[in-house]
This record gives structure tokens, C-alpha cells and sequence, in this order.
């Protein structure tokens, strides 16, 4: 693909009456928002102190390091799911009330499959960050003066497919046992690109509830038993975490 292509989203409304005059069905609950899921975490420490840009690094090679970082993790993530996000079960790239449509080179503008998109953003990414004039790896090489805003593009196309992972795929990776990864790769990813200003907050409204949840700091372990002679028990242990 010669050139970065942009995505766009569709908004929709569900009326509140079919044709026929009857009550569409109450809409499907959310399970990525249930108290026995969103507390699962792999990390309990501050995230915002991790995302911070430290003294000694220059941005834009924190913006990289970090832009490159997240597109594995989010890869590999949607990896271990791939096989249940097929073109039969997931015939348009959505969450929530969105759909997302992914524009070509010449602009045409297409409704495709979500593993489609999700291999149109992955590919792109890819090319992107493997590409020493945009992500220069060799010492002395400067940054491209456009290199802000193709991170933006970056981040919100790796948006949507967590916000996709969780709207369509939530209970497949409970069945794997791994909602705490995608918990915490989600809640490290906001905190960033909030961090920097990178995804429009427009973008990601649609995923607020979920992350108003798993931004929050974690809640501290337990305070192990004060008797010098008692061994602490498990139930004393922090069980918000998962490691």
C-alpha cells in the first residue's frame, strides 16, 4: 500500500420502533463493564507514571518507542482471537453503535469485514513503523516533520480494533483467561494517547464507561496481618491483580 489511508466511522441510531410498531429488543448488556471482569488487572501500579515522557528522551522517540510497542501488543492481542473474528461472524467492523469503514488509496470508501480492517490496519501499521524515513532507527536520523500526525493515525486505527476486541469478542477472551491482559493493554493505551493528545476524545467517547473503570488507579492490596509471628494468608493478598 503506497500511501497512508485514513478510516472513518459511521454513527447510527436504532429507532425506537420497528416499522411494524413493535419495541426493538433491550439492548445487549456489556459484559467488559461487569465488576467480576473490569477488576482484573496484570499490573497494579500507576499507569500515568508510566506513559510519562522522561526528562532525557527526546518526544518523538518516545512517541515511537511506545506507538511501536502498543501495535505488537494489540496484534498479538487480536491474535489470540483471530480465529472466532471471521467474516461470517463479524460482517462489518463495529463497536458499539459505530461501524467503521476503511478508505483506499484513491478514497473509496469500503464496509468490509472486521478481520478485513483489522488486516488493512495491521498491514499498514507494519509498513509504517518498519519504514526507517518515518521511524528512524539509525543514530543522527531526524524525525519527519509530519511524524505527529501519522502517530495520531496510527493510534486511532489500533483504537478501534481494541474498542472492536471488546464489543465482539469480550467472552472469548474471558474463555482464555485473558481479560486481564486485554484490561490492562486497554487502560495503558488510553492513559497514553491522553497523555500526548493523540486520539481525538471524539474518537474514543464510545468507549468511555469502560475506561472511566479501568483508568481509575487500582485499589491497594489488603494490609497484611500486623503479628510478626502470623503468616500471611492468601485471602490477604491483593486479588485485583493477576500476574
Amino acid at each position: 500500500m503506497g500511501v497512508l489511508v485514513c478510516c472513518d466511522c459511521f454513527f447510527y441510531r436504532k429507532s425506537k420502533t420497528k416499522p411494524n410498531g413493535k419495541k426493538p429488543p433491550a439492548e445487549e448488556k456489556k459484559q467488559y463493564l461487569e465488576a467480576e471482569f473490569t477488576k482484573v488487572r496484570v499490573v497494579d501500579f500507576d499507569l500515568k507514571e508510566l506513559v510519562m515522557l522522561p526528562r532525557e528522551i527526546d518526544l518523538n522517540e518516545w512517541l515511537a518507542s511506545n506507538t511501536t510497542t502498543f501495535f505488537n501488543l494489540i496484534n498479538l492481542q487480536y491474535s489470540t482471537i483471530s480465529e472466532f473474528c471471521t467474516g461470517d461472524t463479524c460482517q462489518a467492523m463495529t463497536a458499539c453503535n459505530t461501524i467503521y469503514y476503511w478508505y483506499d488509496e484513491r478514497g473509496k470508501k469500503t464496509k468490509c469485514t472486521a478481520p478485513q480492517y483489522v488486516d488493512f490496519v495491521m498491514s499498514l501499521v507494519q509498513k509504517l513503523v518498519t519504514d526507517d524515513d518515518i521511524f528512524p532507527t539509525k543514530y543522527g536520523k531526524e524525525f519527519p516533520n509530519a511524524f505527529e500526525s501519522l502517530v495520531k493515525k496510527i493510534c486511532r486505527y489500533l483504537f478501534h480494533v481494541l474498542a472492536h476486541l471488546f464489543w465482539a469478542h469480550f467472552k472469548e477472551t474471558v474463555a482464555l483467561d485473558l481479560q486481564g491482559h486485554l484490561n490492562t493493554l486497554y487502560a495503558h493505551f488510553i492513559v497514553f494517547v491522553r497523555e500526548f493528545n493523540l486520539v481525538d476524545p471524539k474518537e474514543t467517547c464510545i468507549m468511555d464507561d469502560l475506561s472511566e473503570i479501568l483508568c481509575a488507579p487500582a485499589p491497594p492490596a489488603p494490609a497484611a496481618p500486623s503479628s510478626p509471628t502470623s503468616a500471611p494468608s492468601p485471602s490477604s493478598h491483593n486479588h485485583v491483580t493477576e500476574r
